[in-house]
């Protein structure tokens, strides 16, 4: 029978956080003999001890240490950790829905073109956000695509003979893909070089790294809504300046990956025309009339310097 990895990336964990996304795991509704969870200790201080969370995760709960700091080499360790058949990624502010594996294993089961599934990702915040935060949930992975399922056409367009990545591709939180289509990206060169989350570096291309590998090699990316999570939010993420430095990274990192795999339909920019686009991109969005203006230049500027090939 099928057996599934989760794989738990973390630094230096937020000991609240991580309990319930391991609690939440107890509460799985797939036998345990049916799945493992793999918790990745990314080079926290002091290191994670198994001791402490073995009372808060369930019984299949492992410990396994990569000392390369990124989620991207997180993620590597805890594949090569892995022994299911198929994985699911969750972040150590996750908590998975019941009966999220139990649903994965017979989403695959019933689709099995499809390498790589997600799904819905709900909000739970620590404090109530402003109003004009909500405009930017997708920056913390949290969204909501309906109730009917989104199946890829596959990657390449015929039209544009340019890769085109799926809007409803999933993020990295929730994550679910099969052992054939994670390797698809295990093999891939350059992987490791492409910005993703270090530390306090607030960089994300790695979730659509997989994906965009994992498509090239013919597999199909899914949505499904009956697979939810719910995503913990600090308040300290609700803020204008986290958004900001966060936009900023994620758009300058999004603009790299799509190069990278053929399917940016933005032209590479010249370095020395990147400030006055900036400065017209302050006028444009008018950056100076509210949190959320000033977040979405912040957007803007990641997406010049992002269009900016590597040195």
């Amino acid at each position: 029978m099928p057996r599934l990895s989760v794989i738990i990336p973390t630094h230096n964990p937020h000991v609240g956080r991580l309990q319930r996304t391991l609690r939440a795991l107890q509460a799985q509704t797939l036998p345990a003999d049916r799945w493992e969870a793999v918790l990745v200790d990314n080079v926290s201080d002091p290191a994670l001890a198994a001791t402490d969370w073995a009372a808060h995760g369930p019984v299949n709960l492992r410990l396994v240490s990569e000392p390369a700091l990124g989620l991207s080499h997180a993620r590597r360790r805890g594949f090569l950790a892995g022994t299911g058949d198929f994985f699911v990624l969750a972040d150590d502010d996750n908590e998975l829905a019941p009966d999220y594996l139990t649903e994965t294993l017979r989403l695959f089961a019933a689709h099995p073109k499809a390498g790589l599934l997600g799904g819905r990702s709900r909000p739970e915040f620590e404090a109530p956000p402003e109003p004009w935060v909500r405009e930017f949930d997708g920056l913390i992975a949290c969204r909501d695509l309906g109730d009917a399922p989104l199946i890829s056409a596959g990657l390449r367009n015929p039209a544009t003979g340019r890769n085109d990545y799926p809007l409803f591709a999933p993020i990295g939180a929730g994550l679910a893909l099969r052992r054939a289509a994670a390797q698809s990206w295990l093999d891939r060169d350059g992987h490791a070089a492409l910005p993703d989350r270090r530390g306090n570096d607030l960089s994300s291309s790695g979730d659509n790294d997989i994906v965009l590998a994992a498509m090239a090699a013919g597999w199909e990316a899914a949505y499904f809504p009956s697979l939810r999570l719910t995503h913990l939010i600090p308040a300290f993420r609700t803020t204008r300046d986290y958004l900001g430095r966060l936009n900023r990274g994620i758009q300058r990192s999004w603009m790299r990956v799509l190069t990278a795999h053929a399917a940016n339909p933005w032209p590479p920019l010249a370095p020395w025309t990147v400030p006055p686009r900036r400065a017209k991109a302050w006028f444009t969005h008018r950056a100076w009339s509210s949190p959320a203006a000033w977040v979405r230049w912040q957007g803007a500027c990641g997406h010049f310097e992002g269009r900016v090939p590597p040195a």
